[in-house]
């Protein structure tokens, strides 16, 4: 499954070279997460549990500048589940081409909100997080 967020790229978003930084670059990776996770109930589902989704490692790669007034699509999917992590796979491009902005691998682990430490995936929590996986997605 695939989600792909929007964002308007304003005046507050670049640096002195007027284009976006790039620590403004894992705000949007992170804005378009919420949003996937929100739209797809996990939000809630998780919250049910007392389990929460905790970045351990986020692997990005800056291929062009992106200035004031893009529009940015942000692709967001799950692409691999494992034993005790998973990886979300995001892609940015300006909106109505095919310009890659960038693309990063974001891993995360699930945490109990209650001890603190991470929880393995498996049972109904691996079910939910495999019927997220993109066509490529594999097992880790």
């Amino acid at each position: 499954m695939s989600h792909t967020s929007q964002i308007k790229v304003r005046g507050f978003h670049l640096d002195i070279y007027q284009h976006v930084n790039n620590a403004r670059y894992l705000e949007f990776l992170e804005e378009a997460r919420w949003e996937y996770l929100e739209e797809s109930g996990d939000i809630e589902f998780f919250q049910s549990l007392g389990l929460a989704w905790v970045i351990v490692n986020i692997n990005i790669n800056y291929r062009a500048s992106a200035t004031m007034g893009h529009t940015l699509n942000i692709e967001t999917s799950l692409s691999k589940v494992g034993g005790k992590s998973a990886v979300f796979n995001q892609k940015i491009t300006i909106a109505g081409t095919d310009v890659a902005v960038a693309d990063a691998d974001i891993t995360f682990v699930v945490l109990d909100q209650k001890t603190g430490k991470a929880v393995p995936i498996e049972g109904a929590l691996l079910e939910r997080m495999q019927s997220h996986l993109n066509a490529t997605g594999e097992e880790i």
